[in-house]
């Protein structure tokens, strides 16, 4: 199957970035596993990763919207380096995200995490972009009361392994 990271986009960014192109049983290759995605409807429109299993956000400009998932990958390495990942990590991360597919979504808790992402974002919105993905990773998330709390420390404790 190759080296693939998926992402989980909802139809609002899908309709903006491509159809689905997900095979059967594919599935994420890298050690953090899928991300999803969402838009947001500001001026200019600004694209929302959240990771599947630590909910780190990872913001930045969706246009041009045809290269958003390539550069998103700079920012999810950015991102990574930000909270302390080694730079070996950060490596082998972004070589299994050599080849990205997109599917819809399928986790409704993630889902809802984006939703409150974008209504603290709505309120919190500013020119820094990567100051704003800062915010969020360190906003209490439910998912995650029984270990880490933040998404920042649950990306941290996922990559000190």
């Amino acid at each position: 199957m190759g080296l693939v990271l998926i992402v989980r986009a909802t139809k609002k960014l899908r309709d903006r970035i491509g159809s689905p192109d997900l095979r059967d049983g594919e599935r994420s290759t890298t050690a953090l596993g899928e991300w999803y995605a969402t838009r947001f409807a500001w001026r200019p429109d600004v694209l929302l990763l959240v990771n599947e299993s630590t909910l780190l956000p990872v913001l930045l400009p969706l246009a041009p919207a045809a290269t958003a998932l390539t550069r998103a990958v700079d920012r999810i390495a950015a991102a990574m380096r930000t909270y302390g990942a080694a730079e070996a990590t950060i490596a082998a991360e972004v070589e299994q995200m050599a080849t990205r597919r997109i599917g819809p979504t399928a986790n409704r808790s993630v889902v809802g995490i984006m939703n409150e992402f974008t209504f603290l974002a709505d309120h919190w919105r500013g020119p820094d972009l990567d100051e704003l993905s800062a915010r969020l990773a360190a906003t209490p998330c439910s998912p995650l009361y029984r270990t880490h709390v933040t998404p920042e420390d649950a990306f941290r404790h996922a990559t000190a392994r």
